[in-house]
């Protein structure tokens, strides 16, 4: 008898959760854990080209809102490694990005995870189709359909593709991760990270992970 893959835990983020989120460098710390697993202050140091003192702070808040979580039973009282819990996080919801008090910390965010997932997919897209290899390049998928559709057939397309692929994400992470796995990032197009670093981690000019 086949198993059933277990359901995704789906969170939506509350006010003081966005509020604490509404910094960039928390949300490149959650982008990068997201990819790359398990992090340390002093990891993440080094990724981003700040202090273990600041990282480590930003580590604490973001575990105080449930971001986070320490990893158990690894590391030690100097060294702890951080992760994030399994499951979905809804961060900006209509009603938070209306509201004036949360609406500037909704965009900031918002804003921030959109700048990292374009950065991604222009690394892919610049580098990745030549520089990774047959194996890889020709597992990706960078794909647009044009249509046109009502409201309600954009809400019934959107639900649809999202169940779709977050139930096949389930099942393949349900299986076990295989020898020679690395980071994939998924939006509808699919395609392998960079290898050895995360894109957008770099200082930029001045929505759901």
């Amino acid at each position: 008898m086949e198993s059933t893959p277990t359901p995704e835990p789906r969170r939506t983020v509350d006010v003081a959760s966005l509020k604490a989120l509404a910094h960039p460098l928390r949300v490149r710390i959650l982008d990068i854990i997201s990819q790359l697993g398990p992090q340390t202050s002093g990891t993440l140091a080094e990724i981003l080209g700040e202090s273990t003192g600041s990282t480590s702070y930003h580590l604490r808040q973001l575990a105080k809102h449930d971001f986070l979580r320490e990893v158990e039973g690894r590391g030690s009282a100097r060294e702890r490694w951080w992760d994030r819990p399994r499951g979905s996080l809804q961060i900006v919801t209509r009603e938070l990005a209306d509201n004036p008090a949360t609406s500037e910390a909704a965009q900031l965010v918002s804003r921030e995870f959109e700048y990292r997932r374009a950065a991604a997919l222009a690394d892919f897209m610049d580098h990745g189709w030549l520089q990774e290899s047959r194996e890889w390049s020709e597992a990706a998928t960078v794909s647009t359909t044009n249509i046109r559709l009502t409201a309600a057939q954009l809400a019934e397309v959107s639900e649809r593709l999202e169940a779709f692929a977050m139930d096949l994400v389930n099942e393949i992470r349900n299986r076990g991760e295989l020898a020679g796995a690395r980071p994939v990032q998924i939006h509808l197009n699919a395609f392998p990270l960079a290898a050895g670093r995360t894109t957008g981690a770099a200082t930029q000019p001045e929505e759901k992970p």
